[in-house]
């Protein structure tokens, strides 16, 4: 049985519930995004697409990518080539011969460096007992000569003499024979001689005609045998007489005479000092002569003709020229060619190694399509060229033509707009396609 509550009897304790029980979970309420930042949440999304659209594009565009610093971009275009080249060059004396010595000597100077002289004036004496010695020994031999060729003139005419005198004996002698047989004739025909006698004036009309056949036979003979000793002689007179003529040019050489009227150059030999044979003893400079001496890239010179027209850059005026050389020798990758000044328009007051400007128009070409030229050309022979759309190049076969200083034809494979990497294409590596950054 259960036992009454009572008051003093504990009473048992009871909890207090809670409201947990009563509780219910209930979802949170969504919020609601604006229309606005929907559509710039979608609008970005289609940019980051179309970025990584684009530079997936550029990648596909070129298996390599260059920076723009890198290269140098030019455009086609159309306009008049003008072939022309500008160079620095040094006037030269067009005539600057050297006087050598013609003998070893002993050299006496009658000048100094510098001084003007004119034509035929004795510059300088070398002295050469050699040649002088021998001047004399020659001129004696000559002396012999001529009159042993006289001589041998003298033998001839009485050679001739001779043979004259035999020849006009022999015709006398048949002229006396001729007589005595017109004599015997007569008489053998009268009857007063017998025929022996005839006979013998016969033979001795015969006898007669053999001695003037041998008579005149001998003449002939005999003036030629004299007329060739004394030609013999008078050849090796001669002969000796150009020798003596040697050598005495030679001691007149001896004489350094100035060739024009100039002005000395270099003396290169000291006053009473010995000269070796054909030592350079002082050179001569024509003032009235100067050119321009000029150095031509190798590309050019095989364009250049003697007599081409130039312009010549001196004082601030501009002097007419014309090419007067140019060397067959490559030095460098280039050619060394000799502009002269147009006659009586040389420039006064020039020196030796003065800097001046020289201008050659080999050609001007209208209305071309030409584009900047550049290290391009260089490279596959100028046939091959990177047009530039937009951030690719793309390699295109081209011809090229005729170039200037500045620019380069182009005969085919572009178009006027186009633009072309003209330089840094060594880097390219002979791609077909390349991508450019930065430009």
């Amino acid at each position: 049985m259960d036992k009454p509550n009572t008051p003093d009897s504990p009473q048992p304790r009871r909890g207090i519930r809670d409201t947990s029980g009563q509780d219910q979970v209930m979802a949170s309420p969504r919020r609601r995004i604006p229309r606005k930042r929907l559509a710039l949440a979608a609008a970005g999304g289609i940019a980051v697409l179309a970025l990584a659209g684009w530079v997936a594009s550029g990648w596909l565009g070129g298996t390599r990518s260059f920076d723009a610093a890198r290269i140098r971009i030019a455009e086609v275009k159309r306009g008049d080539l003008v072939r022309d080249l500008s160079a620095d060059g040094k006037v030269i004396a067009a005539n600057s011969p050297t006087l050598y010595a013609i003998a070893a000597g002993t050299v006496r100077l009658s000048i100094v460096a510098g001084d003007k002289v004119t034509k035929g004036q004795a510059l300088a004496v070398i002295d050469s007992p050699e040649l002088r010695s021998k001047l004399v020994q020659e001129e004696s031999t000559l002396a012999s000569l001529e009159a042993e060729a006289s001589r041998a003139v003298l033998d001839a005419q009485i050679t001739r003499a001779n043979a004259q005198r035999a020849l006009d004996q022999a015709s006398v002698e048949r002229t006396a024979a001729l007589r005595d047989l017109e004599r015997y004739q007569r008489a053998y025909d009268g009857g007063a001689v017998p025929q022996n006698d005839l006979a013998r004036a016969q033979d001795g009309m015969k006898k007669a005609d053999i001695g003037l056949a041998a008579a005149r036979k001998d003449f002939q003979l005999q003036s030629a045998g004299a007329g060739l000793d004394a030609r013999n002689k008078q050849l090796q007179a001669q002969r000796q007489r150009a020798v003596v003529e040697e050598a005495r040019r030679q001691v007149d050489a001896l004489t350094l005479r100035a060739p024009f009227d100039g002005q000395v150059g270099q003396v290169q030999v000291p006053q009473g000092t010995q000269v070796a044979t054909n030592g350079p003893v002082l050179s001569v400079v024509d003032l009235s002569r100067f050119e321009v001496e000029i150095k031509v890239p190798e590309s050019f010179a095989r364009d250049l003709g003697i007599g081409m027209p130039a312009q010549i850059s001196a004082n601030g005026a501009q002097y007419a020229g014309e090419i007067a050389a140019v060397s067959p020798e490559v030095v460098n990758g280039e050619v060394t060619s000799r502009v002269r000044f147009a006659e009586g328009k040389q420039p006064p007051g020039l020196r030796q190694n003065q800097r001046l400007s020289v201008r050659i128009v080999m050609d001007t070409r209208r209305d071309v399509l030409m584009v900047e030229r550049g290290p391009f050309l260089e490279q596959d022979g100028g046939n091959v060229a990177w047009v530039v759309d937009g951030s690719t190049a793309v390699r295109r076969p081209i011809r090229a033509g005729a170039s200037s200083l500045s620019y380069v034809e182009i005969v085919s494979g572009l178009k006027a707009g186009d633009r072309i990497v003209v330089s840094g294409t060594d880097q390219f590596d002979n791609a077909e396609r390349v991508r450019i950054s930065g430009n």
